[in-house]
Formats: structure tokens, C-alpha cells, sequence
């Protein structure tokens, strides 16, 4: 058994996922989470957002024995539900396979979910409520307050899993001129707000539960995902400014007009719309980018610490906890012989940075491109033409997938790489959807000339 002690701050998903895998591994681990225990307080009313669990998020819950457990608590998502102002809604399948689904799961379900496991193991001491307000990032000491008076804590490394606020991170940010240390964050100018679709009388579901429904509206959209209980959580994406921004939507004829207007084919699944808009919290949307992630070999960061995005992917959660496997991987990689010394986590960290900065760097650039299609595009003719070419190519073709799934259902694939791919498949694809006579050219001609550009 290991003696090491290792210090994580936070115990959110990615936090939690890593502290089990570390325990598996025979570390002693140290946990400190700000908010108070979950499974006794409901600790984000209104602010949960439903996540979508792909490939990258299930292959690194399979290193610490979970995707099982995990799958029981989550329902299959087969595409995209669009529902226009006028017309009847349609599906945009997420591949041309039918094994290519994600997942709908609860953030606090599966937060509780690894909690619990994390109480298996006598090895994770996690401690509640304590906030930790500075971190020692040569000495990998951390200093919280206890009932007022000033505490500190040293293991032989200190983990930040403390989300985009991460006091890890901006302890490093002061030795900017030793680190050469880079950070940015970019605001979008929409901000999101959660409602609801409750179940019925029969805790079943009143709109089709195998879909991710959206209501696009040009600079604005509604998206809902399913819950096992029957209901949907509902996300508002919408502008703070204008017109009809969430700033002058403040009174309830507004927003019973706005509504009105704007989603009539929503407004039966949800008679009680005014009242969630007017209790729930309007939340930031935005990207968080740093570098080095790792200072002195004595502290990370990962997770939305080190690479905070925007959700229009559903690669936030699977991206931090792939770092987690990748992680995993690297200590395999570089792990030392036993001995009575504590391992060498520099080369380990230096790594899993190199690694993972370009790829975590390309699925923040994807997710806000992808929020302007789910916005703009999905009930665009020339994307409805193209999603139907990328069905019948998938269908058809064993090696080929769209850039949604190289990033979605090809974990094998970096994040860089699906992008890279993806942009020359979808710059030639909408190309030739421009023609009218598109579903005229033979499938094998649209095929011949993709791999063509992927070798080119």
C-alpha cells in the first residue's frame, strides 16, 4: 500500500472520479470540498443543466469499474428533436448507426453516485464544507479556515478539480513570471436559465424521452433532455441584451408574450413557465483557458479548473473526466519502481499537460462553434441537406463518421484530430449541398472525395 499522501480540492465529478481511481491505486487521499454534502442539501437549485455522457466520459468511468452503474441512471439520446416555430417537429439522428447514442444523466445523480463509492473506501478522507483559500504550489500545502481559525493541510501533491473558479489555479497565477503563466476567459453574451417539463399524472414522459429537443430561434433556443422520473430539465440559452434579452424580459407579460411568440408548441408541456423563469438564477456562460496547467511537480489542475467550456457539445463533463483516464494512463506510463521515496509526479504532470492542452484547447473552439448550428443551423436547408448525406455515408461506409461523431463516439480520436478532420469533411460537404441536384450525386462520389481531402 502506498503511503502517499495526495491532496484534491474539490469533489466535483472529476475530482471524484480521480480520488477512486487513486484510492484503487493504493494512495492515501486527502479531499476538500466547499459546498456541503450533496446527498443532504440541495446545493444547486436551478443551476443543474442536464449532461449528455459520451464515449471519452464512459471509457473513464470503465478504469475505476462504474460505467455499468453509471448506465443504470442515464437514458439513451438517439438525436436531436428540432422543433421549429411552424411545422411539426423532426429528428436529426446523431449518426447513421444505431448503436451511436449519448446519454442523459443527472449531475447531481451522478455526483451522488461517485460519492458514494468514495465512502467505500477507508483511503479518501473527504471533508464538507470547508473552503480552501489559498495553496502553497511548491510546498503542496493548502490553507482553509475551521470555525475561524486558519488551518493547513501538506501532502506530496496538491490536485485542483475546483471548477472554473479554482483557488488551485489562481495560486498559481501570482507566479506568473516563474510559470510564464498564460490564463483567459471569454464571456459569451448569453447566459442560460432552467425551466421544466414535469412528468404526467403517470410519471411518464409527454414529449418523445430518447432525444435531446430543440427549440432554435436564431440568437436564441431552448434545449431539453429527459430524467428518469418521467420529466425533462429544460435549459433557456438567451441574450442578456436587446429587445427580448433576459435583462427586459423582467415582468410577467413580457415573458407570457415572449413565450407566446416565440414557442407556442411549448407552452402546453409547461403551464407553470412564469413561475421557474422568475425563480430560477440566470448563469454565465463561458471558456477558460490556462497554461501550464502544473507547477514545481507539486500541483495541478484539471478538469473545469485548467479548461472551463461552454456546453453545446456535451463535451464539458466527458473531457474533464477523459482527463481523468489520461492521467491514469500516464502514471502506468511513468510510474516508478516501489520503493520507500514518493513517486515523481513532475514528468507525470508535464505530460498529461503537453497531452492534453491542444485537444482540451480544440473541444472549447468546437463547443462554441457548435452553439451557433444548434442556434442557427439545424433547421437550415443546406444543414438538413448535409445531415442527411452524413446519415447515408455512415450508413454506408465502415470508416467514415462526421465530425460530431469523431468527437462524440470515437474516444480513440483526439479531440485535435476529430476536429481537424471534421472542419475539411464539413467545408466540402455544405459545398456540395449547395447544389440543387445534391441527392443526385452518387454516395461513393461524395465518399471518394472526403477521403481525398483527409489525405491531402
Amino acid at each position: 500500500m502506498k503511503k502517499e499522501k495526495i491532496i484534491i480540492v474539490g469533489a466535483g465529478l472529476c475530482g471524484s472520479l480521480l480520488a477512486i481511481r487513486l484510492a484503487q491505486r493504493g494512495y492515501d487521499i486527502v479531499m476538500y470540498e466547499r459546498r456541503a454534502d450533496m446527498r443532504k442539501v440541495d446545493t444547486d437549485a436551478g443551476r443543474s443543466i442536464n449532461l449528455a455522457l459520451s464515449a471519452r466520459g464512459l471509457e473513464a468511468l470503465e478504469i475505476a469499474g462504474l460505467k455499468e452503474k453509471v448506465l443504470l441512471n442515464t437514458i439513451p439520446m438517439k438525436g436531436r428533436m428540432i422543433h421549429p416555430v411552424k411545422g411539426a417537429p423532426f429528428l436529426s439522428p446523431y449518426s447513421g448507426r444505431s448503436t451511436d447514442f449519448i446519454n442523459s444523466v443527472s449531475r447531481s445523480g451522478l455526483n451522488i453516485l461517485l460519492l458514494d463509492e468514495i465512502d467505500k473506501y477507508e483511503s479518501i478522507d473527504l471533508k464538507f464544507g470547508i473552503n480552501v483559500t489559498k495553496v502553497s504550489i511548491k510546498r503542496a500545502e493548502v490553507e482553509y479556515l475551521l470555525n475561524e481559525n486558519k488551518k493547513t493541510d501538506r501532502g506530496s501533491i496538491v490536485i485542483g478539480t475546483d471548477g472554473a473558479g479554482s483557488v488551485v489555479r489562481r495560486s498559481m497565477m501570482p507566479h506568473t513570471s516563474e510559470l510564464l503563466f498564460n490564463y483567459s476567459q471569454d464571456f459569451l453574451r448569453h447566459g442560460y436559465k432552467e425551466l421544466s417539463i414535469h412528468a404526467d399524472e403517470n410519471n411518464n414522459w409527454k414529449i418523445e424521452k430518447e432525444a435531446l429537443h430543440i427549440w432554435p430561434r436564431g440568437d436564441f433556443m431552448i434545449i431539453a433532455l429527459p430524467n428518469l422520473d418521467g420529466s425533462f430539465t429544460l435549459t433557456m440559452f438567451h441574450p442578456f441584451g436587446g429587445n427580448i434579452g433576459f435583462r427586459a424580459l423582467n415582468n410577467e407579460n413580457k415573458v407570457q408574450t415572449f413565450f407566446k411568440e416565440y414557442f407556442p408548441t411549448l407552452l402546453p408541456y409547461v403551464p407553470h413557465y412564469k413561475e421557474e423563469y422568475f425563480s430560477n438564477p440566470v448563469g454565465n456562460l463561458g471558456t477558460i483557458k490556462c497554461y501550464p496547467w502544473q507547477a514545481f511537480g507539486k500541483t495541478l489542475v484539471m478538469g473545469d479548473a485548467s479548461h472551463a467550456i461552454v456546453p453545446f457539445y456535451g463535451q464539458g463533463m466527458n473531457a474533464s473526466l477523459e482527463d481523468v483516464r489520461i492521467f491514469d494512463e500516464l502514471i502506468d506510463e511513468y510510474e516508478e519502481v516501489p520503493s520507500n521515496d514518493s513517486q515523481n509526479w513532475e514528468p507525470i504532470f508535464e505530460a498529461f499537460q503537453e497531452k492534453r492542452k491542444e485537444n482540451t484547447d480544440a473541444i472549447a473552439d468546437l463547443a462554441i462553434d457548435n452553439f451557433y448550428e444548434m442556434r442557427d443551423h439545424v433547421d437550415d436547408v443546406a444543414f438538413i441537406r448535409k445531415r442527411k448525406i452524413e446519415m447515408q455515408l455512415e450508413e454506408q461506409f465502415d470508416d467514415y463518421a462526421s465530425k460530431y461523431s469523431m468527437v462524440t463516439f470515437q474516444p480513440e480520436l483526439t479531440y485535435r484530430e476529430a476536429m481537424i478532420r471534421g472542419r475539411k469533411q464539413d467545408l466540402l460537404l455544405l459545398k456540395m449541398c449547395e447544389n440543387q441536384d445534391y441527392d443526385q450525386i452518387p454516395l461513393e462520389q461524395y465518399y471518394q472525395k472526403l477521403k481525398e481531402i483527409q489525405v491531402s
